[in-house]
């Protein structure tokens, strides 16, 4: 392939993984309106934890989607991989948008939605890694960490979408209609545009990676390598947490934060996650690029500290006086070393992860670290409530680093020594 050409497969790959967290993205937005609407009390706290703990259900299923599908994948191949995972995501996201409320259906509603989300979490548990994988595998190893921070790209493209849509949202109607119905427009336009998404995917080639194997693992050897290979595994948990802590906070906990707990304008908590997607898009190819000239590990090693060293004492400086300001210079700050973390350990986990379950792998380490990330939302409402303190998501993110710094001392490329399995 031509540089021009993996470029534009790497457009198309990244488009599909867009949609998936321009759903996630959408729940976590309006998770307040959502709760009232499928789970309706007397207590806001309560609404608001139901709705977080329903958008934390979507996460369990990943593990179980990268382990069934991904043994899928890494036998059928990427392309068809891809394809199959945008179907599951696109069912997932339409019973979400069509559901009616409480009110109307009773437990049936809350019980769809559920559905709907763990349909979601199970295809996106190999979704993030087939886009990853194949993106590692059509790129040249000069420039990997720049074309696999693609695939983190395209999700700030659906962050700063669905903030833009939320802006306007809220500028255009009253909160009352918002929480009513308005909430459903930002889901429906992810609707529309799974069609162009399905058009982008069937034109895809396969890898050459993949077709280059002769003989792709059954899904017996698939559960073989893995348990085999569980410490591989489990440091690319340790590196993943960093990646999914820091990624919920400045990104899906921002509004519900910033309104429900700094009693900031929503509009403005929206702003500011419209700003840090923006910041995010163009930081993750720099930062990818910085990576393939002076390694992964300097990367990991210099961003983890920082987050350990400056976490806490942002968000304390931020709740002792909430301002628009102040919010959004925490949220940047955060913005740029999740940019420069995320940047390298996506591609530093498709080079430890054995080549010949390396979507399984990936797909798993992923998962399961998402979680425990993807609860961040849920575990910083509760940690809040429980603690008082309203800088607690700075001390939840200097953990997730710490786990982060763990992985990245002790990590290695894995040693290939089938020829015909290589990126």
């Amino acid at each position: 392939m031509t540089t021009g050409e993996r470029v534009r497969a790497a457009m198309q790959v990244a488009s599909g993984n867009m949609l998936e967290m321009y759903d996630f993205m959408v729940f976590g937005y309006y998770a307040a309106a959502i709760g009232r609407a499928f789970f309706p009390s007397d207590d806001p706290y309560a609404e608001l934890m139901m709705s977080f703990a329903t958008f934390g259900a979507g996460f369990l299923m990943r593990p179980l989607g990268a382990i069934i599908l991904g043994a899928y994948v890494d036998r059928i191949g990427r392309r068809k991989g891809l394809i199959l995972t945008l179907t599951l995501m696109s069912i997932g996201t339409l019973s979400l948008t069509l559901t009616p409320g409480y009110e109307q259906i009773g437990l049936l509603a809350p019980l769809l939605v559920l559905c709907g989300r763990l349909l979601q979490g199970f295809s996106a548990g190999v979704e993030l890694g087939s886009t990853s994988i194949y993106l590692a595998e059509i790129a040249t190893p000069k420039i990997r960490g720049f074309v696999i921070s693609f695939q983190s790209a395209s999700q700030q493209i659906a962050v700063v979408a669905a903030a833009a849509i939320g802006v306007a949202l809220t500028t255009i109607l009253p909160p009352p209609a918002m929480s009513a119905w308005g909430w459903r427009i930002p889901l429906l336009i992810g609707c529309l545009i799974v069609p162009v998404l399905f058009f982008l995917r069937r034109n895809l080639q396969e890898t050459e990676a993949f077709a280059a194997t002769h003989a792709p693992p059954k899904i017996g050897e698939v559960m073989q390598t893995i348990v085999a290979e569980w410490k591989i595994i489990l440091t690319g948990v340790l590196m993943v947490l960093m990646t999914t802590t820091s990624f919920y906070v400045i990104t899906a906990y921002t509004p519900a934060f910033g309104s429900s707990v700094l009693h900031l304008a929503s509009r403005d908590s929206l702003f500011v996650t419209l700003c840090v997607g923006l910041s995010n898009f163009v930081l993750l190819p720099a930062f990818g690029a910085v990576s393939d000239r002076i390694g992964r590990k300097p990367l990991l090693i210099a961003a983890t500290l920082t987050a350990i060293l400056t976490a806490w004492p942002a968000m304390s400086w931020l709740v002792a006086a909430p301002s628009f300001i102040r919010l959004l210079s925490v949220e940047l700050w955060l913005a740029f070393i999740y940019s420069a973390y995320n940047a390298a350990a996506v591609a530093y986990l498709t080079e430890i992860v054995p080549p010949r379950i390396r979507t399984t792998g990936f797909s798993l380490a992923y998962s399961v670290a998402t979680c425990i990330g993807g609860f961040t939302p849920t575990l910083c409402t509760w940690l809040i409530h429980i603690t008082g303190d309203r800088a607690m998501p700075g001390a939840w993110l200097s953990v997730a680093a710490l786990c982060g710094l763990t992985a990245a001392l002790i990590a290695r490329p894995y040693k290939v020594q089938d020829k015909t399995a290589h990126l």
